[in-house]
């Protein structure tokens, strides 16, 4: 398909998970994708993966927090292919703590890399949107918890619930520019990735203060796998899209809509 053909996407995070499965996603709708992350071995495996599919994508490997970084992944998205259409703002450093036990600054590092690389990147990209004078399209990875109050959670729920609103100021800021910016909200995700699957277990099976049972309270069958995220985003990057914008789409299997007593599926 090429809902996306001849868009210029860049993407940061893109590890196996969510963020890497969203740049595989665009590509295959035709986008041509500059894949980042902190790591160069992760965002070249990415960028490689999408070559291998036949897509095409460059690695830039960097941190978010820089603004050196957000500016060099733009230029080499224009040095390459003379534009950018798309922006996903998916870099996140997850740390679950809670106020009583989380160092002060790794809470700061954790805002900054969630909110502060979304302003440097939104800022970067809009600046060469706004020269092109084509518009074009950010999406902000939000999380449920932007919504609702996790306990143990207090950098990542904070800095996800100031990205909504960062999404709703930076839409009205650049609307007059034809530049749509949304938010996309995943949730618990089940992931597909071994690495990523290991990751997972070992968050899920150690001792936690807040216990969790996300399976149980998801009115769906299943978590959702990064692969559910994809369309959603999809539709937000592409002209089929063009008078949304300020808002988020959620993909959370109606957790969010749930009657908070109802356990939907009981161990």
């Amino acid at each position: 398909m090429s809902r996306l053909a001849d868009k210029v996407a860049v993407i940061t995070g893109t590890s196996p998970n969510i963020g890497g499965t969203l740049a595989a996603g665009l590509a295959a709708e035709g986008a041509r994708v500059v894949c980042t992350d902190l790591s160069g071995d992760v965002a070249e495996a990415c960028a490689a993966g999408i070559r291998a599919a036949g897509g095409e994508a460059i690695a830039v490997a960097g941190d978010v927090t820089d603004p050196d970084h957000a500016n060099e992944a733009i230029s080499r998205a224009l040095s390459q292919w003379g534009r950018v259409d798309i922006l996903v703002n998916n870099a996140v450093f997850f740390r679950q703590q809670g106020l009583l036990s989380m160092p002060y600054d790794v809470y700061r590092a954790q805002l900054d890399v969630i909110l502060g690389g979304a302003f440097l990147f939104t800022r970067a990209a809009a600046t060469a949107m706004i020269e092109r004078g084509e518009g074009g399209s950010v999406i902000n990875v939000l999380s449920t918890a932007a919504f609702q109050g996790q306990p143990g959670n207090i950098g990542y729920s904070t800095a996800k619930s100031g990205l909504l609103n960062f999404t709703r100021s930076v839409a009205m800021e650049l609307a007059e520019f034809n530049i749509r910016v949304n938010g996309f909200a995943p949730t618990a995700t089940a992931p597909t990735n071994p690495a990523a699957i290991a990751q997972m277990e070992e968050l899920v099976t150690r001792p936690q203060e807040y216990q969790m049972d996300f399976s149980a309270q998801i009115p769906m069958s299943r978590l959702p796998a990064p692969q559910d995220y994809v369309g959603a985003v999809v539709f937000l990057a592409s002209d089929e899209a063009s008078m949304v914008t300020g808002t988020s789409i959620t993909v959370d299997g109606g957790a969010g809509a749930k009657y908070w007593p109802w356990i939907p599926h009981r161990a």
